[in-house]
């Protein structure tokens, strides 16, 4: 054994021993799965530099298990996650918030993984006080469940509704978890974020000592299969970026499926984003849907996909599922609800269909990594971040600047009246 590999193994069995949060080490005392909070996995990305990692949506297991491929040979950090709408108490997929660090671990350890993954929970909606209520119970029971970072959305509510919302949340996390907030809903080229909109929310935080790891934004992008070539507005992104400098706050950017990889490469570059969600470019790629290079599905002259014969799922099983969506009327993007129905059938397919359902993620999302978000090599940087710290607990990177005088509930409702904001059509914008 070299030296490098020997100095590594023993990093990796230090982070091993110290970095696992208190809710995995209890939830998998023997494992050898570095599961990590998002902390982590941000600090690996800043420290590396112009670079942003993989959030995958784990919408069933196929993925998740290429893209723990991908970053072990990668060498990558990683998160893996679920949004409420698809993994919440009212899922559409069979992965969700309470078995999926359960299926990470799992796989960690039958694929010898040693690559650090976060476990997040994305867009946790608030869209109004009952799920804020709910929220007091079902947080602390997905923290239960082995979820070691969540993104607090309250992006659907007005301006102070929103920090509102977030300001209440936040002793239901622990200090060690990563955390994202949201301004702007996720709408596409609608309703798109500001600067003042962004400092409102990151300011009335901070005043609160509350400083989060990462916000997302409506920069441009939409859930789902991208219609149109607009996508991600780079310098806008740039510009709530730079205004945000001084609270020392990543970019989490939602959406990326469909933008071509030189607008990725730029976010990477020129931005201060650190995680990058792809949902729905995996989901197709393990069925062995027709993609272009961007992960974007192609479809036929008459507006349907296009099943690549060699890869993914049997041709006969997707003809099934095909028939299926018709009888239920999903069409395009709605064959996300196709995940939950179909999970055990897939599951129970030959090994060879399975196994390449999953190499089909693998291979992309190693693109991916290496070639355009420039994540290689960022694995050492986490456990490293780990040994520095000398605990699981990062700890913030901010400070507070703010005034708490200056953001009291009532203080916040008048300051939320001066935002002058377009928030865009309303609708149903979940992922």
């Amino acid at each position: 054994m070299s030296l490098n590999k020997g100095k590594a193994s023993l990093e990796f069995e230090k982070a091993l021993d110290i970095g696992r949060p208190p809710n995995i080490v209890e939830l998998f005392p023997n494992s050898r799965g570095l599961i990590v909070s998002g902390k982590v996995i941000d600090r690996a990305m800043i420290k590396k530099g112009k670079a942003m990692t993989i959030a995958a949506n784990g919408r069933n297991q196929f993925v998740i298990r290429g893209v723990l491929r991908a970053a072990q040979r990668a060498n990558a950090a990683i998160i893996i996650e679920i949004a409420k709408s698809e993994g919440g108490a009212n899922a559409y997929c069979a992965v969700n918030f309470w078995n999926m660090a359960r299926q990470v671990d799992a796989i960690m350890n039958e694929l010898s993984i040693t690559v650090p993954v976060a476990i997040h929970a994305d867009h946790y909606g608030i869209k109004g006080s009952q799920d804020v209520e709910a929220a007091r119970t079902e947080i602390p029971s997905m923290l239960d469940a082995g979820i070691t970072s969540i993104a607090i959305d309250a992006s659907h509510l007005p301006d102070e509704e929103n920090l509102l919302a977030n300001l209440t949340l936040n002793p239901y996390l622990p200090k060690w978890a990563g955390y994202e907030t949201e301004v702007g809903e996720i709408k596409g080229k609608e309703g798109l974020s500001t600067s003042a909109e962004a400092l409102f929310l990151i300011q009335g935080l901070n005043a609160h000592d509350i400083f989060p790891d990462w916000i997302a934004l409506n920069n441009g992008t939409t859930h789902g299969i991208e219609a149109s070539d607009e996508g991600i507005q780079v310098p806008l992104t740039e510009e709530i970026h730079n205004a945000l400098d001084q609270y020392i706050i990543s970019g989490a950017q939602h959406g990326t499926s469909g933008n071509n990889s030189e607008r990725l490469r730029n976010i990477a570059q020129t931005t201060r984003t650190t995680k990058a969600n792809v949902a729905t470019a995996l989901q197709m790629i393990s069925w062995g849907v027709e993609v272009n290079e961007f992960g974007n599905a192609i479809l036929d002259d008459n507006g349907e996909f296009v099943k690549v014969p060699e890869d993914g799922m049997p041709d006969n099983v997707w003809d099934e599922m095909v028939t299926f969506a018709k009888s239920e009327g999903l069409k395009g993007g709605n064959y996300k609800k196709l995940n939950l129905p179909f999970e055990n059938k897939l599951l129970g397919l030959p090994r060879n269909f399975r196994d390449r359902m999953s190499k089909g993620v693998e291979e992309f999302v190693y693109g991916l990594l290496i070639d355009v978000f420039s994540a290689r090599d960022t694995a050492p940087l986490a456990i490293e971040a780990i040994i520095e710290a000398g605990s699981y607990d990062l700890g913030p990177k901010g400070t507070r600047i703010e005034d708490p005088g200056e953001w009291t509930e009532g203080k916040i409702h008048e300051r939320a009246s001066l935002l002058d904001v377009d928030k865009g059509p309303a609708g149903d914008f979940d992922d």
